[in-house]
């Protein structure tokens, strides 16, 4: 599967099937500080993902304003 990473952005490919918190720690990835897209839907870490699938990661950003 082709799996894009955001800040900064990279691409790489990574074999299937797997789950999403199987890719996230072949990856190395904290799961609590990032989101998973696969296609167009936001997927949770117990999802399954095929060796065809586009998946993008993006770091989770919080903030707000301040008063």
């Amino acid at each position: 599967m082709k799996v894009v990473l955001r800040n900064p952005r990279r691409e790489v490919d990574v074999s299937g099937p797997t789950t999403v918190d199987a890719l996230l720690a072949r990856l190395e990835l904290n799961p609590e500080s990032v989101l998973v897209i696969c296609g167009d839907t936001l997927v949770t870490r117990d999802a399954q993902l095929a060796d065809a699938d586009v998946v993008e990661i993006r770091p989770v950003i919080s903030g707000g304003a301040t008063p």
